[in-house]
């Protein structure tokens, strides 16, 4: 990790402990990850982290429960409502009252969770093909999701498992690098197969019409794990919404286009 990203471990409700890396100052930006074997906040967004620094913001990095460094408890189901009671807990206690959130994948079903449970806290949003937006058997139908949660629930999870999901999320997967793929496998040998096997979302179609706040959208139009259909959700009942599909593109837009992400997140912020 970067020697400027400082990590803080906060208790929450539950008695769990939310991971939070965070650098830079100004306004404050939470960079919310997706799920799956390895996951964290610093390894989803460390290519975007130092153009949203530079420009002047806040960045944080959480790890959800049951991710990074956070707690991962067992036998319990992983609802959308406890990974976005336990991060919002959290960001409360870090100072955090207003934010732009952005969300990839679960990531993004939980920044539009926290949108609708906490009016006034999310100022912006910035969505990454989120989830929480289907049926969750639609979801579990996705080859890439089906793949995931076959392979990482087996009894022997191992590092070339890692590397075929890892590059599972991309098209292109010359951008997936061995340090990547170490990097989450340790990660991933400390999770619960609850992570994935108890993981319970709702779909949040029906309230997109109730996010007031200006939203952008990216998805890749060869996304194997959340349907890019998704995006006429948002422009179909959102009042203030964009979304861009990438061609030749798959789950990770912010890894696969980081310049274009970059600077096409950071010129809506500013506007």
């Amino acid at each position: 990790m970067a020697n400027d990203v400082k990590r803080t471990t906060y208790k929450v409700a539950g008695g769990y402990e939310i991971s939070i890396a965070e650098t830079g100052s100004g306004p404050a930006v939470v960079f919310i990850h997706g799920s799956g074997p390895g996951a964290s906040g610093y390894s989803n967004f460390k290519q975007n982290i130092a153009a949203f620094v530079d420009a002047g913001y806040r960045v944080l990095l959480p790890d959800m429960i049951g991710y990074g460094d956070s707690s991962k408890p067992e036998g319990i189901d992983y609802t959308l409502a406890l990974f976005t009671d336990t991060l919002y807990d959290a960001l409360v206690q870090a100072g955090v009252t207003k934010a732009v959130l952005v969300g990839n994948s679960l990531g993004g079903g939980v920044a539009i969770q926290m949108s609708l449970d906490h009016p006034g806290f999310a100022e912006k949003l910035v969505l990454m093909a989120p989830g929480c937006i289907e049926e969750l058997p639609v979801y579990f139908a996705m080859p890439g999701i089906a793949k995931m949660v076959g392979d990482f629930t087996s009894p022997d999870f191992t590092l070339d498992d890692q590397r075929k999901l890892v590059s599972n999320l991309v098209y292109d997967a010359s951008v997936i690098t061995d340090a990547l793929v170490a990097e989450r496998y340790a990660v991933a040998r400390t999770q619960p197969k609850d992570v994935l096997a108890r993981m319970r979302t709702p779909n949040l179609a029906p309230r997109l019409g109730e996010l007031p706040m200006p939203i952008i959208g990216f998805w890749g139009q060869n996304d194997e794990f959340c349907p890019a259909s998704g995006a006429q959700r948002f422009l179909d009942t959102c009042p203030d919404a964009r979304f861009m599909i990438f061609n030749k593109v798959g789950h990770w837009v912010q890894v696969e286009r980081t310049t274009e992400f970059n600077r096409y997140a950071l010129d809506f912020l500013r506007g």
